[in-house]
């Protein structure tokens, strides 16, 4: 037995407090210990430390992934010293959770950015645990969380042993570095007093600390080291996750079971063929131009709220009746298969129309960050049952992998597309084609959508651009958390002025009778979703 082991069951002191590695409900899930920690694990683990201190304190963008990486070779060398051997969904989680963190590298807008750094982290989590089953992948997904205590004991106890074992080497490192560094810091203040070439390239690499962001950045570098150990910890010892079952429920006999499905079949089937005519009707109408716009954005905008919540509780639905379909041979399983196809495909429908909808309302009154976030998640709901269709012919045994792997790049494909940029674009050609524009509602847009917005006439370029135009020149973030969206629209506003051209914004572009097609009460007015 490893000597860590020994003393994670001797529960031992460390710096004055008893230090238990594993919690006991957790033994049982956690079959081995993850044995003495590697040099190198923790010389990635402190510097990503290092890292989240200097860097992350100024927001987040290229930094992030940075940081990322250090934080990967953490647990990639605690993993190989066990003998962990890379398989190829841990390879797949690991790339997709790096490649989440591209999205704050490249759009300003922090709502996206934000889905994917929680994304990252829950692909990352599984990449470590390597779970399969639908409990395993959820519980997977967080399982970060319940190796943060043990990896803290477990990184005290390797610091302590190697600096008392190698007290000498320590001492050499500890001298070299601090020479290092005053050779640094003494060299190049001299160079740059000497050439301000040098000293505006040293002042953009070298980040701004002031002794006021002191305590923040002590807590940013105590976030990267404790999230760096946990994923080292978790690699060297995962948590199996998939041992945790759910018992299935008693099989049901095939009248009990099939009837209520078949009758809620039926019900989908007829509402479809009623609903489907009056919209495929109305739709023809918005796009003839005639004056039932209003009625059919408002008829398409009460229902789509219903049926995105009649395709959740479908899957609701599915997952109880898998649970206690009947098991009973080859002609059980055809029943199952048949009635809860037909509700899959009936679903799609449901999906499709639901998108119509929202391409109607849309259509009349515009895209917002609420409309295209809602119409993602229905697309993505459509791929699921798509899944759960091809998991009937092919077999559910990856069906949870697969469901989350669409989820991951559902959120991947939402942050590059830039939904900040795509709603303004999709308002300006709105303008375009003769219908008004929602200026104060795009001006609360972020920097992603300046290209777009760049493009509209005075004065209501100026009216949209002002706020962002503000908020850029009062930003002095460095370029390390600065975003390609954010840089790209400083290059196309530079030192623009708006003047005199925004004093008159308040009533352009929110209706039909201002000039510009601005005023009150037109088109892009939406009584029913004021974002």
């Amino acid at each position: 037995m490893p000597a860590y082991a020994q003393r994670t069951q001797q529960s031992p002191a460390v710096w004055g407090h008893t230090v238990q590695q594993t919690p006991s409900v957790l033994v049982r899930f956690r079959p081995t210990e993850p044995g003495v920690i590697p040099a190198a694990t923790l010389w990635s683990v402190l510097a990503t430390a290092l890292l989240s201190a200097l860097l992350l304190g100024d927001g987040i963008g290229p930094n992030l992934l940075v940081v990322a990486v250090p934080a990967a070779l953490a647990a990639y060398f605690a993993a190989r010293a066990t003998g962990r051997r890379l398989r190829p969904w841990t390879a797949v989680w690991a790339v997709g959770g790096l490649a989440l963190l591209i999205v704050p590298a490249l759009r300003d807008a922090g709502w996206p950015a934000f889905l994917a750094v929680v994304s990252a982290v829950a692909l990352g989590s599984l990449a470590l645990h390597g779970s399969r089953s639908w409990l395993g992948m959820f519980l997977g997904s967080v399982g970060l969380l319940t190796s943060v205590a043990g990896s803290l004991g477990w990184g005290a106890h390797g610091v302590r042993d190697r600096m008392a074992g190698s007290r000498g080497r320590w001492g050499v490192v500890f001298r070299s570095t601090a020479v290092a560094i005053v050779l640094v810091v003494v060299f190049g203040a001299l160079f740059a007093s000497a050439d301000a070439a040098f000293a505006d390239v040293l002042g953009s690499l070298i980040p701004d600390v002031s002794l006021g962001e002191g305590p923040w950045r002590l807590f940013l570098g105590a976030i990267g080291l404790v999230g760096a150990l946990a994923a080292a910890y978790t690699a060297a010892a995962p948590v199996l996750w998939d041992k945790v079952t759910v018992r299935p429920g008693a099989a049901r006999g095939r009248l009990e079971w099939a009837l209520p499905l078949i009758v809620l079949n039926l019900l989908f089937a007829v509402f479809l063929a009623i609903q489907l005519t009056v919209l495929l009707g109305g739709y023809d109408k918005v796009m003839a131009g005639s004056g039932l716009s209003d009625q059919y954005a408002q008829y398409a905008r009460q229902g789509f709220w219903q049926l995105l919540w009649a395709t959740l509780l479908t899957l609701l639905v599915i997952a109880l009746a898998l649970r206690w379909a009947p098991r009973g041979g080859a002609r059980d399983r055809t029943l199952v298969r048949s009635v809860l196809g037909t509700l899959c495909l009936l679903t799609l429908v449901v999906v499709a129309s639901a998108l119509r909808r929202m391409d109607l309302y849309v259509y009349a009154y515009g895209l917002t960050r609420l409309r295209i976030s809602v119409a993602a998640v229905e697309l993505w709901l459509g791929v699921v049952l798509v899944l759960i269709m091809a998991a009937g012919v092919f077999g559910a045994k990856m069906l949870p992998r697969a469901v989350a792997a669409s989820a991951a790049v559902g959120v991947l494909a939402f942050g590059l597309v830039s939904p900040d940029g795509l709603i303004a674009e999709q308002n300006v050609q709105r303008y375009r084609d003769g219908h008004s524009i929602d200026i104060q509602y795009l001006r609360g847009l972020s920097a992603d959508a300046v290209p777009a917005l760049d493009t509209l006439p005075e004065p209501l370029r100026s009216c949209a651009l002002d706020e962002i135009q503000r908020t850029l020149r009062n930003s002095d973030t460095p370029w390390y958390a600065t975003s390609w969206g954010e840089a790209r629209a400083r290059d196309i506003l530079g030192d623009w002025d708006p003047g005199a051209r925004v004093r008159n914004c308040q009533g352009r572009g929110s209706g039909g009778e201002g000039s510009e097609r601005g005023g009150d009460g037109g088109d892009s007015y939406d009584p029913y979703d004021p974002y």
